[in-house]
């Protein structure tokens, strides 16, 4: 049985969900989305990943400015929605929102709950080292990700996953998910279990200073931050190539053998000691170049080892 279905969702995660919903064929009577952001040179307003793929359908798109008004809950429940679902949509929702929907509202988060809730999951997840992550459905409350969970597919993160890569892969897999989690909905037979108390930890927003790659932490550390941060928004140093200091993005890595003073060049292959081992880099960008294999870049920079990365 198809239902009816208010979509919340804004970056690119979301995409690949809100179209399986519309493969499956249920009704996506509207789409919330974040409002229009101004980017590129000119600053002209660009609507998001998921308000793009909306107007492609000529479903209609809601980018209100704050859910928490009168007006907001009177348009939401006009809609009529069973169900509502929301993937990386960027806002609370209020009580009266997530009563609306006679079947409630939908959350797919893209870590293994009560592990990651919050804003940057996928990021958390293999900066701390995690061996594996997935993606689960869950009923929403008021609470920041506290809700029951129905349905959960788990992944292995490898040694060298990126950020990018796993994002990628839990969004196709998220959408499967999403999908089968609304059948079961619709025959009455998706039941959830509370999230247990222990093991919850918080995945807050990346900040800027993060992103500096201090040589002084091990080479693990380190190679958890490039590919957590990979590609973006990337981990960097900086250093000086001949017109004054400059932020090169780190994009790729491996630990490797060596070791000497943290953030000293060892050799000719970009491998740079640690506070504790060595982190052989891959793959770099300079600011407003592209991305470029390691060699090619100590080929352009011409680096002699000894010289300290900042």
């Amino acid at each position: 049985m198809s239902l009816r279905i208010v979509f919340m969702g804004t970056p690119d995660f979301a995409v690949p969900v809100l179209a399986e919903i519309i493969g499956q064929g249920h009704e996506v009577v509207a789409v919330y989305t974040r409002a229009p952001a101004q980017s590129g040179r000119g600053l002209a307003e660009r609507p998001s990943p998921v308000h793009a793929m909306a107007e492609r359908f000529g479903i209609p798109v809601f980018t209100p400015k704050t859910l928490r008004t009168d007006e907001a809950a009177d348009t939401f429940a006009s809609l009529e929605a069973d169900a509502a679902v929301v993937v990386a949509y960027g806002m609370l929702l209020p009580k009266a929102i997530l009563d609306a929907p006679e079947l409630g509202c939908l959350n797919l988060h893209a870590s293994l709950l009560p592990r990651w809730r919050g804003a940057a999951p996928i990021q958390r997840a293999i900066m701390a080292g995690d061996a594996e992550t997935g993606v689960a459905v869950m009923k929403m409350e008021e609470g920041l990700d506290t809700g029951p969970v129905a349905m959960v597919e788990r992944v292995t993160i490898g040694p060298q996953t990126t950020a990018g890569e796993l994002h990628d892969s839990l969004s196709r897999l998220g959408a499967d998910l999403m999908a089968r989690a609304l059948a079961a909905l619709s025959r009455g037979a998706l039941s959830f279990v509370p999230q247990p108390e222990d093991g919850v930890t918080y995945a807050k927003k990346i900040t800027n200073e993060e992103a500096r790659i201090d040589w002084s932490r091990s080479a693990g550390t380190l190679h958890n931050q490039i590919r957590g941060l990979s590609p973006f928004p990337s981990a960097f140093f900086e250093i000086d190539l001949g017109k004054g200091r400059e932020r090169v993005r780190a994009l790729r890595s491996t630990p490797a053998e060596g070791q000497g003073a943290a953030g000293t060049l060892l050799d000719g292959q970009f491998t740079v000691a640690c506070g504790e081992g060595a982190l052989r880099l891959l793959q770099v960008q300079r600011a407003g170049k592209g991305v470029m294999n390691a060699d090619d870049f100590l080929r352009g920079a011409r680096l002699a080892p000894g010289t300290v990365l900042a």
